[in-house]
Parts: C-alpha cells; structure tokens; sequence
C-alpha cells in the first residue's frame, strides 16, 4: 500500500490508525484479533499524513483508535461490537 491513508479490501477491510502507548488501540487490536478481523496498523505519529487525517475528523484531535473501513465511513473508538456490525455492512 503507497499510501496510508487509502485502503485496499483485498488486503484488509479496515485500517487501524493507532500509537503504540494507546492502551484502547491495544485492547480493540486484541478484539479484532480474536474475532479474526483483517486489519492494517497505521502508527499516526510516524505518519504525519495520517495524523492529520485522523485530527480532520475527529475535531481536530488526534483521537486513536480511529478507524477507517473500505467504504471510506471511519469510526472513532468504537466497541469490538459495533466494528463487527461494520464489516458485516461491507
């Protein structure tokens, strides 16, 4: 993938935009993980451009987990259920 901020569905449905002392992006990667849902991991505060577009929509702030499904809709630490819900949409 070039670019972090686009997605490719047949690598993953979703891109994780997190940081590694998240504990909330730690427990959702968990959960995902053991629900076995395919995900890309994008640290924001090695990737300028993703930080910016996770602040462009979170009200300028730079809230992680956030998350951005194939779709192009993101949701802003969500519960593992609510993420399953998504996936099953798409």
């Amino acid at each position: 993938m070039n670019n972090a901020l686009d997605i490719d569905p047949e690598v993953s449905p979703v891109i994780m935009y997190s940081t590694v002392w998240c504990g909330y992006c730690q427990r959702l990667k968990a959960q995902m993980q053991r629900a076995g849902i395919e995900y890309t991991e994008v640290d924001i505060e090695v990737d300028p451009d993703s930080a910016a577009f996770v602040a462009s929509i979170n009200g300028g702030n730079e809230v992680v987990p956030t998350l951005k499904f194939s779709d192009g809709s993101t949701l802003t630490n969500p519960p593992i259920a609510e993420v399953i819900a998504k996936i099953e949409q798409l």
